[in-house]
């Protein structure tokens, strides 16, 4: 894509221009916090409209990919080593066979959500960005900005009002997230795969791992879908559980545009992937790389270009998985055939990460 920002040529008269301009966030996830951050690099003022409070959390596996991790840091949140656990890669299992790779281009990143949100609060902070928490988007008054960055999740009121709701595919499974205190046995995310859910492992701290499920049955439960794999109960034999189970529904959807008129969408109320891949978060924050470097050449039309293809990246590994859950059997000869030749599964994560490329 080549928009790196030490790349492009902006004279002092633009920077002069940009900084007066005004940017409202609406949402303040790590989506708006990232999106708000990298307007504030660009040199525009921004205020960010939250109905929630902060901490905010959401069900989610909780871990951040090398790209990610990459693109956090590109935005100065650069104190994330000393939080979390660092991942080395991803492991499979499919009944007795297992298979596992690590990731080519550096270490992810397991880390509680609550724990990330208040990192990007902090360094939106530092930047001077203007908060207005437990204030619902539609009080909010929106006279006098140049953008709107709409990062208020799937089904999002932002882009609705903007006629950005046009989708080319939706569907829809259910996550379920609870926290145990275990000291994690592996730096490696661990995917179960069963007939009809994928539990997963995070480890998110020292003495801390993340136990979250998938299923497109809405009756399913963390406990219930545990008993589908006895090597896992038995690592939590005795472990206990620190958070109450936290539910929600995972979507996978894409737009047809992400930019009308002075309005931008990012994260999930831009589309989104299935959290099988484990690339929701990673896909927000370069993202917001992508838009820090457009707003800062001026040209915001440039990301609605740039954004489709990072979609479509996201899409491939997306629909490769979902694949996988829908037919036990093509999965299982899948995960032998990886187990056989580990390589293939090594390329399978680098294309899923795509972290040599982070706009």
């Amino acid at each position: 894509m080549g928009s790196e920002i030490s790349s492009l040529q902006v004279t002092h008269e633009t920077v002069e221009r940009l900084s007066r301009e005004k940017i409202l966030v609406i949402g303040g996830g790590p989506a708006g916090l990232a999106a708000a951050i990298a307007a504030r690099s660009a040199g525009h003022l921004v205020t960010v409209v939250e109905r929630s409070l902060p901490p905010i959390d959401k069900a989610c596996g909780e871990g951040i990919l090398p790209a990610g991790v990459s693109a956090l840091q590109q935005l100065g949140v650069s104190t994330l080593p000393q939080y979390g656990f660092p991942i080395r890669g991803v492991r499979f299992i499919s009944g007795s066979i297992s298979v596992d790779a690590p990731f080519p281009s550096g270490l992810g990143l397991g880390l509680r959500r609550t724990q990330l949100h208040e990192l990007l609060v902090e360094r939106a902070g530092q930047l001077g960005i203007r908060f207005e928490w437990g204030v619902l988007s539609e009080t909010s008054d929106r006279t006098g900005f140049r953008w709107i960055i709409g990062a208020d999740g799937v089904g999002s009121r932002t882009g609705s009002e903007a006629g950005l709701d046009s989708v080319r595919r939706d569907s829809s499974r259910f996550g379920f997230r609870r926290h145990y205190r275990i000291i994690p046995w592996t730096d490696y995310v661990e995917v179960y795969w069963g007939a009809h859910n994928q539990v997963y492992v995070t480890p998110i701290g020292a003495d801390e791992v993340g136990i979250a499920v998938l299923t497109r049955d809405p009756r399913i439960r963390l406990d219930r879908a545990l008993v589908e794999f006895p090597l896992l109960m038995e690592r939590l034999d005795g472990a206990a559980s620190i958070t109450a189970e936290r539910g929600g529904r995972t979507i996978s959807r894409r737009l047809r545009r992400v930019v009308q008129g002075n309005t931008v969408l990012i994260g999930d109320a831009s589309g989104s992937v299935d959290a099988i891949t484990g690339g929701g978060l990673t896909l927000a924050f370069r993202q917001a790389v992508a838009l820090r470097d457009c707003l800062c050449c001026g040209d915001v039309n440039r990301y609605g270009s740039i954004h489709p293809e990072m979609m479509r990246r996201a899409a491939l590994g997306d629909r490769l998985l979902l694949l996988l859950d829908r037919f036990p059997r093509l999965r299982h000869a899948v995960v032998r055939t990886l187990a056989a030749q580990p390589t293939i599964f090594g390329r399978l994560l680098a294309a899923l990460d795509d972290s040599h490329e982070v706009a």
